[in-house]
């Protein structure tokens, strides 16, 4: 074999080594940070798709979860819904946003627990929408009013800029998400 030949080998037999052991969470984080960065720079052409796996959005989340969440998962369903779930400490959350709990709450809200919060995602014409379908923390689970409570009395007291269950624009010319179980399209409009 010729000098590039070998090179060519070489780098096949890595591929495939890499293949077969699973590409590590930084590789899926720094594709998705370079996707991520495409559509930012609004450089590209209308019509335009950017396809996000659900390995990216996975590694993405890994990486850019606050403090006092753990093990972050994302299950990308049919028509538009998402599943994510974690382990939670409410308390190092409010901490780590610079909120101190006080006694009773901290009892209420210190600990781990497993929470898994479905929502489905509608887009188009430059637009989103993100409906929260159902919570469930520590097995139980939570919708219908009381979770329509929740939203309107602690999350967005909490976080004020979640758009939930509201209309938002999508930046950077996107015109629509098109989530599915492989991964989410990110379509980019004129």
């Amino acid at each position: 074999m010729t000098r590039i030949g070998n090179e060519s080998a070489l780098g096949l037999g890595v591929a495939i080594m890499l293949a077969a052991a699973g590409a590590s969470a930084f590789d899926f984080y720094s594709s998705v940070r370079q996707k991520f960065d495409l559509i930012s720079s609004d450089h590209l052409r209308p019509g335009a798709r950017i396809e996000l796996s659900a390995a990216e959005l996975n590694a993405y989340a890994l990486h850019e979860v606050p403090p006092g969440v753990r093990n972050p998962k994302l299950q990308l369903l049919a028509g538009g819904e998402v599943t994510g779930s974690a382990m939670v400490d409410f308390g190092k959350v409010r901490r780590a946003r610079g909120d101190q709990p006080g006694w009773l709450m901290s009892k209420l809200l210190d600990g781990e627990r497993p929470v898994s919060v479905t929502v489905r995602i509608h887009s188009s014409g430059r637009t989103a929408k993100v409906d929260v379908l159902r919570v469930d923390v520590s097995g139980i689970e939570i919708d219908g009013k009381v979770l329509d409570f929740l939203i309107q009395n602690v999350l967005l007291p909490l976080y004020p800029n979640a758009m939930v269950g509201r209309a938002f624009g999508l930046s950077h010319r996107i015109d629509r998400l098109e989530v599915g179980p492989a991964g989410v399209s990110v379509v980019i409009g004129r």
